[in-house]
């Protein structure tokens, strides 16, 4: 039963509920691949697909547009999947539950995976289509977009003859990007020591501290609200039951992407049976603390704290994170020198732009945070617009890992986009725009990256921009697409395509 069917335009909501069906969070995307490269076949187009499952698509131009210089329309497959708590969709295998609210697409207890979902159901849309005139199309859709942008750092584009490419991975409607930070993954592991504390059960009890009910967001378009960021204050909020109580640790876990402000993070604790209240008391006292200081971008901020029964012995067979002996604890000097790192380590905005009004220059979000058996990993998601400031960040953050016996290391570094001056598409598409709407588009740089950098090393001369239909609330639950904008970007991008 088709949820989304008669919205308009059709063919472009038809496409996005196909692949809606098909999961394809980062690092699972394997089917969706498949149905592109089956999709350009059972049309008899051109179609590259590589190693990495990354899609390269050819439509020759329309009749009378075979002298126009071909567009490149670029987007990304994968997405960011994640839930809420207690929702039972297994993403890894089942499709999107899609409603229509309110003039919006949602999908019920997940993400949504406009971004980039939207930009591949308009490429099908337009490589399905016989009456929309256009010159020649090539259609670049990468993987692992929002884990590194692997796909584009891989991707081999030689075959390509395009010099002018419109990036579909933009989420407000008449905001033109034409530029946007660079960036890197940062892990810090820290390493630390267990001992089994099952000889002291009778005085020790186990409890769960979990903190919930914050905003979250994309690390790099909502990291300007300054909210709460639950695995930074998980971090504080077990340190200082630590240093009052002397309860162990037994596991922290927080976060589902490097990219994605973390919402909720847990933290299960070995408390002396004398010291229950004392930590009940404390972690009341955390949140009322929290709450005043996020009180206007985390309003509904929560922070529980209860008993649970002790697990048993772990069998043989059982992996290794859960052959971690029961009750084993980490030892006092290890676990407050992780938390000690963790505190010093920055998180957050760092720099702001000095040429911009507004723009985050640089920047770091504590994406994903997990106590293994013998180390506390970090892993961060690093932005910035200047390159320098992007390497200073990164030694400063050696620095604080060294002097806590860390082990820090950069992976998947990406340029940023530089602003180009002297841009004939710039100028095209934004005279089409003020035609169609009587008024122009406003040109901005964002703090969150984009494959445009790559892909621009990767082409000599490319001249791009970045637009999009209105989107909200992307990488997490809530996240929601406005209909009637799909519709006007659609009918605005087949007006630039068509455009001699």
């Amino acid at each position: 039963m088709s949820v989304l069917e008669g919205l308009q335009p059709e063919k472009v909501f038809y496409y996005f509920e196909q692949i809606s069906r098909i999961p394809h969070g980062s690092g699972n995307v394997d089917q969706i691949s498949d149905y592109l490269l089956q999709f350009a076949r059972e049309r008899s187009l051109l179609c590259i697909q590589d190693e990495m499952k990354n899609i390269i698509i050819v439509k020759e131009a329309a009749p009378g547009y075979e002298q126009e210089e071909p567009f490149i329309l670029q987007g990304h497959m994968d997405m960011v999947a994640v839930k809420e708590p207690g929702c039972e969709v297994d993403m890894t295998k089942e499709p999107l539950r899609l409603k229509v609210e309110n003039g919006r697409i949602c999908a019920e207890g997940t993400s949504l995976g406009g971004d980039d979902g939207i930009a591949v159901a308009y490429c099908l849309a337009l490589l399905d289509s016989e009456d929309i005139g256009h010159p020649r199309l090539e259609i670049i859709l990468t993987v692992n977009e929002e884990t590194g942008m692997h796909g584009a750092m891989d991707i081999d584009l030689s075959m390509l003859q395009g010099k002018r490419m419109i990036n579909m991975d933009q989420e407000e409607e008449g905001i033109f990007i034409t530029s946007c930070a660079g960036g890197a993954r940062v892990d810090v592991t820290i390493p630390v020591c267990r001992i089994s504390g099952a000889k002291d059960m009778e005085e020790n009890r186990q409890m769960e501290v979990k903190i919930t009910g914050l905003s979250g967001g994309h690390s790099g378009t909502e990291i300007y609200k300054n909210g709460g960021n639950a695995n930074v204050l998980l971090g504080q909020l077990v340190g200082e039951v630590i240093r009052q109580t002397g309860a162990g640790v037994m596991a922290m876990e927080g976060g589902v992407a490097d990219n994605a402000i973390p919402r909720e993070a847990s933290a299960r604790l070995l408390v002396p049976e004398e010291h229950i209240a004392q930590v009940q008391a404390l972690v009341e006292e955390q949140e009322h603390s929290y709450k005043e200081q996020f009180a206007k971008s985390d309003p509904v901020l929560r922070i529980t704290c209860r008993l649970v029964q002790m697990p048993q012995d772990a069998g043989e067979g059982d992996d290794k994170e859960e052959s971690i002996p029961p009750y084993a604890c980490c030892t006092g000097d290890s676990i407050r020198n992780a938390l000690s790192c963790l505190a010093a380590l920055p998180n957050g905005v760092t720099g702001m732009s000095r040429h911009v009004p507004g723009l985050v220059e640089t920047s770091l979000n504590l994406g994903i945070m997990k106590l293994t058996e013998d180390a506390l990993t970090l892993s961060y998601a690093v932005r910035s617009s200047v390159n320098q400031e992007k390497e200073a960040l990164c030694g400063n953050m050696l620095d604080i890992a060294r002097g806590h016996g860390a082990v820090m290391t950069v992976r998947n570094a990406y340029p940023g986009w530089a602003y180009r001056v002297d841009s004939p598409l710039r100028d095209k598409m934004c005279a089409i725009y003020e035609q169609m709407y009587g008024r122009a588009p406003k040109l901005e740089a964002i703090h969150a990256g984009l494959e445009c950098g790559i892909l621009a090393d990767k082409i000599e001369g490319l001249d791009c921009i970045s637009i999009g239909p209105d989107l909200h609330d992307v990488h997490t639950a809530q996240e929601s697409m406005d209909i009637a904008s799909v519709r006007r970007v659609w009918e605005y991008l087949v007006a630039v395509l068509s455009q001699r």
